[in-house]
């Protein structure tokens, strides 16, 4: 009995040493890949998880495994692809642009060259949010009260920003600004901790629904008085917000605004056969990629290729051209 147990030990650990020593063919070709998403109450973070699952299906196609992870935001993807910390992230089509023009936090550090774009994704609008007691009815309301902007490294807190510039507000001398993510600002809003808080989301947004379906009654505030704004800076257009969304607000008609697009990135240090993998699978499976979240909606090929500014990754140039989206 004892030889025997002797026997089964020696085996049990030499297996685990050939294996450490000899790994699978699959294993040695594996290689893995980590998008960079936001909070999870958001877009973004589904997106990824989206991207990550059909990747993962055809991992002995392509020898890649996916990984998603929840992050700051656009400005912190951007800067994590940048240093290889992620090797893809999802964007603000306006923190695309800044980027990789050198402007707003990239200005003292330059372009980003290195940035390359792979596809577009869902409209993402700037959503303003406010407690009805608060008797804020427009952007112009908001002197004065607790306001949250959004946390440094999302691309929601400079849109916000630019609203409020628009209107004539400065946040730093005329409202009471908080900087907390997206996730926290609703329970922040029915505690009474502040009277209106930004996002900028594909709806619907986990964050705006909850703070429409709390006690403290609220309203999705329009933004109007948008075309200078839209003319200053080109990644922004109109918005409308469908409120037979958030059936807890106090709104009776979809709400005018602005927005963005997601966008997902890369840099150009990623092997072009990995860009070209999850380029493929998600265009090839478009139908079923929209059925996972309404912001996904109206996706169509080539509003996919809409709203960037980086240079596309050879990777996904490839597949374009094989697709006959780009000649």
């Amino acid at each position: 009995m004892r030889k025997t147990i002797v026997l089964a030990t020696l085996i049990y650990f030499g297996a685990i040493l050939t294996a450490g020593l000899f790994p699978s063919r699959l294993d040695a070709k594996t290689r893995f890949a980590t998008i960079g998403t936001g909070g999870i109450t958001g877009v973004y973070y589904p997106t990824g998880g989206a991207i990550s699952k059909m990747i993962n299906k055809k991992r002995k196609v392509y020898g890649v495994r996916c990984t998603v992870e929840s992050t700051a935001g656009s400005v912190f993807n951007v800067n994590a692809v940048m240093s290889g910390d992620l090797d893809f992230g999802i964007v603000q089509s306006d923190r695309q642009y800044q980027a990789v023009n050198g402007k707003a936090e990239w200005k003292e550090a330059g372009p980003r060259k290195d940035l390359r774009a792979i596809f577009s994704i869902h409209p993402e609008a700037v959503t303003l949010v406010a407690a009805r007691d608060a008797g804020i009815k427009s952007i112009y309301d908001l002197r004065g009260k607790r306001v949250n902007i959004g946390n440094p490294g999302s691309g929601q807190r400079q849109n916000a920003i630019d609203a409020l510039s628009a209107a004539g507000i400065d946040y730093k001398k005329d409202l009471h600004a908080e900087q907390v993510k997206a996730s926290e600002a609703a329970g922040l809003l029915q505690d009474g901790r502040i009277d209106a808080f930004f996002y900028t989301v594909g709806h619907p947004g986990g964050a705006v629904k909850e703070a429409t379906a709390g006690k403290r009654k609220v309203r999705i505030v329009p933004i109007t008085d948008i075309a200078a704004l839209i003319d200053r800076y080109p990644y922004y257009a109109p918005a409308v917000i469908p409120i037979k969304f958030y059936p807890g607000a106090v709104n009776q008609k979809d709400v005018p605004t602005f927005g963005v697009k997601a966008t997902f990135v890369t840099s150009s240090g990623v092997p072009d056969d990995m860009v070209y993998a999850i380029t493929k699978e998600v265009f090839e499976n478009l139908d079923q990629f929209k059925k996972l979240h309404p912001a996904y909606e109206f996706l169509t090929p080539e509003g996919m290729l809409q709203g960037l500014s980086a240079p596309l990754h050879p990777g996904a140039i490839k597949y374009y051209k094989e697709a006959g989206l780009l000649k």
